[in-house]
């Protein structure tokens, strides 16, 4: 309701009291009732001294939250401290302090943010008294909260008058996710002349030679080793070690249609987790990783949209200050290959607050970022479900010389099939990703394929 309307329907509008009370007083001079009289100008002392507490009570009192913003991992704890301190000599009899966080994040069991303590108090400060309010949260999932702001409400004791303020700014805590040590990872790209050696004949590298055979026809002239051949009068080939580069660009779908509800939070913080395990991986291999995804940035939802200040309705006040959960926007979120410290924790946080959206599809997303997408690292593609169009899409990324893989999460093997079976036709390689203990199974078939 807006606060226009919530004013025309309070119980003791401004105007009406006035005019009751004028009336009251009019009434008693015109009839000579001086009780009337006293009890027109007792009705407006009391009215005044309320409306000077409450607008007293709401001023005088400040809050401060301690700390700042956080980054920390799935399982920790987070302190929450804020201090109320009634700066003026007059008592505050009540003041009701409520510290929001997302209703989505509290309920179900188990709640992805389980707290302890009290978010809600009704406090009563003496001049120049502090308060504090404490509590603490345990964070059970990854993901990007706002914690805040600070409501609180006051009035006179009547209740004639009541006071709403947003008392603090939020803090913002980012979880990261679980990140999987894995033992192996060789996914290899097209690019020749690399960092690691490949089981298969991708493309040889022409700066390890294996050895030495006799040559075979079809063999190109610059392989000849010519000493060999003088030596021995007959024309022999050099036999070099395939090699490539083990980079990548993590492809992840987070479309709402290809990331059913029913499935959530679990498919979508595994996904995660497997990115986030391999772009370790990767960085301890000092390979390039890079990312992108259709999903929506929860950071870059709340610069977008944020929250706004003070408000005459606490209600109102809490459902403008609380955090967003919608946002329009269809550019994708895309990080170039790179490699070091910086770049990988740049990724992991990023892969902390992705959400899911109804943006673009990860079909579009193909087709809107290829130009973008690095043709020298593999795009591991991390997927749910697997429309035609997403199939169109990826085996023409394929037959246009890019380097392709998929992971597939889901935890029915007949899904499974189903979706890898089209891919497999076409040569692209497909894992099966079913349970956070599979993580490293994949990297490990990876490496066996």
């Amino acid at each position: 309701m807006p606060a226009g309307e919530s004013n025309h329907s309070a119980p003791t509008p401004k105007f009406a009291i006035a005019a009751g009370i004028s009336a009251l007083l009019l009434a008693g001079m015109i009839s000579g009732a001086s009780l009337w009289v006293i009890a027109a100008i007792t009705a407006g002392i009391l009215i005044a001294v309320n409306s000077y507490l409450a607008k007293t009570w709401s001023t005088s009192v400040i809050a401060a939250r301690s700390g700042g913003d956080v980054e920390t991992k799935i399982g920790s704890t987070v302190q929450v401290e804020i201090s109320l301190t009634n700066r003026s000599r007059i008592p505050v009899l009540w003041l009701l302090v409520e510290d929001l966080l997302p209703r989505w994040a509290t309920i179900y069991d188990p709640p992805t943010l389980k707290v302890d303590g009290d978010r809600v108090k009704v406090l009563l400060l003496w001049g120049g008294e502090t308060r504090k309010l404490s509590y603490e949260f345990q964070c059970n999932r990854r993901g990007y909260f706002q914690v805040g702001p600070t409501i609180m409400e006051t009035g006179d004791m009547m209740g004639l008058f009541r006071r709403y303020r947003v008392g603090t700014q939020p803090q913002y805590v980012t979880v990261l996710p679980s990140v999987v040590p894995l033992t192996s990872y060789e996914v290899g790209s097209r690019r020749p002349i690399g960092e690691i050696r490949m089981r298969e004949n991708v493309m040889n590298d022409p700066t390890r030679l294996r050895g030495i055979r006799l040559w075979q026809p079809g063999d190109p002239m610059r392989s000849v080793h010519w000493a060999a051949t003088a030596r021995t009068g007959t024309l022999h080939s050099k036999i070099y070690e395939p090699s490539s580069i083990i980079g990548a660009t993590l492809v992840l779908d987070l479309h709402e249609s290809t990331t059913p509800k029913t499935h959530e939070p679990v498919r979508g913080d595994l996904a995660v987790s497997a990115a986030a395990s391999i772009a370790e991986a990767l960085h301890e291999s000092n390979e390039p990783v890079g990312m992108a995804t259709n999903g929506r940035d929860a950071a870059d939802r709340i610069r977008e949209e944020g929250w706004v200040g003070d408000h005459r309705v606490r209600g109102e006040a809490a459902a403008a200050a609380s955090m967003r959960s919608e946002n329009e926007r269809l550019r994708p979120v895309l990080l170039p290959p790179s490699r070091g410290a910086p770049h990988l924790n740049e990724i992991v946080r990023t892969l902390a607050r992705l959400e899911r959206t109804d943006g673009l599809t990860l079909s579009e997303l193909l087709v809107e970022c290829e130009s973008q997408l690095s043709s020298e690292t593999t795009l591991l593609v991390i997927l749910q479900l697997c429309t035609p169009e997403t199939i169109a899409a990826l085996i023409g990324l394929q037959q246009r010389g890019r380097a392709v893989a998929v992971i597939i999460n889901t935890h029915d093997i007949n899904d499974y099939s189903a979706i890898a079976g089209p891919l497999i036709a076409s040569r692209i390689p497909t894992f099966h990703l079913s349970t956070p203990d599979s993580i490293a199974d994949v990297c490990r078939q990876t490496l066996l394929r």
